[in-house]
């Protein structure tokens, strides 16, 4: 019976190589050319040399970040501080009339002085700063999202963004809106200067997790009818301090 049995699945087999040989025969018939039966050489991998040593003027990667991270529907702000950006933040958290606002434990955004600037019912709720809280109920509810990017990348119009212990991920993904802090010293020209220093420090030493945002939220279905703020924030603003 086993043998009857693998016999016949052998012919099946060999009859459905039989039909996808025929496929791809008559695929390249109508295409006029011969069929490749070979993987095609890559003798490259990455970059090419030459990209590898581009890297731009400060005031270039930030014209040009601002320019990619725009086009991709977020918003680009420069700022001279962090007194200013807690300034600026406090004035779009009031044009959105935001009333939850979730942070993460990062002792730079202290200087925001959210809780000076922003009126007294505002909530702001800093990421594992009390154990008792569940704290993807709180950035699911929350109107703001606020975090400190650890890069940016010019080219791609892209922030960087690394999950740990004081940096959950939930602060950039759940919020209505999301504030992404970046200091102007880490946008960098290329992704690959990112992308570096994380093989660089070798896997013992990779964060939970390396999110990549490039804008809103968006999804778009097999009509292309695109929707913004599915997935995550349907609002991002990328302040760049300094």
């Amino acid at each position: 019976m086993g043998d009857t049995y693998k016999a016949w699945l052998d012919e099946r087999e060999a009859e459905s190589r039989r039909m996808q040989e025929a496929m791809m025969n008559g695929i390249a018939g109508r295409l006029n050319r011969p069929r490749p039966l070979s993987a095609p050489q890559h003798p490259f991998r990455g970059a090419p040399d030459f990209w590898e040593q581009v890297e731009w003027p400060l005031p270039e990667r930030l014209a040009r970040f601002a320019a990619n991270f725009t086009a991709a529907g977020g918003i680009v702000e420069r700022l001279p501080d962090w007194d200013a950006a807690g300034e600026y933040i406090a004035r779009q958290a009031e044009k959105l009339g935001a009333r939850y606002v979730v942070r993460q434990n990062q002792p730079e955004l202290d200087a925001l002085q959210l809780g000076e600037r922003l009126p007294e019912e505002a909530r702001i709720t800093r990421w594992n700063r009390d154990p008792a809280e569940d704290m993807r109920a709180r950035a699911a509810e929350a109107d703001i999202g606020i975090i400190l990017a650890d890069h940016a990348v010019a080219s791609t119009g892209s922030i960087v963004a690394v999950s740990h212990r004081d940096k959950g991920r939930s602060v950039s993904l759940l919020p209505t809106a999301l504030f992404a802090l970046i200091p102007v010293e880490r946008v960098k020209t290329r992704l690959g200067e990112v992308l570096a220093g994380f093989d660089q420090a070798g896997q013992s030493a990779l964060p939970a997790g390396i999110h990549f945002i490039s804008g809103p939220s968006r999804s778009a279905d097999i009509e292309n009818d695109l929707t913004i703020g599915v997935h995550g924030p349907g609002i991002v603003f990328a302040l760049l301090v300094g």
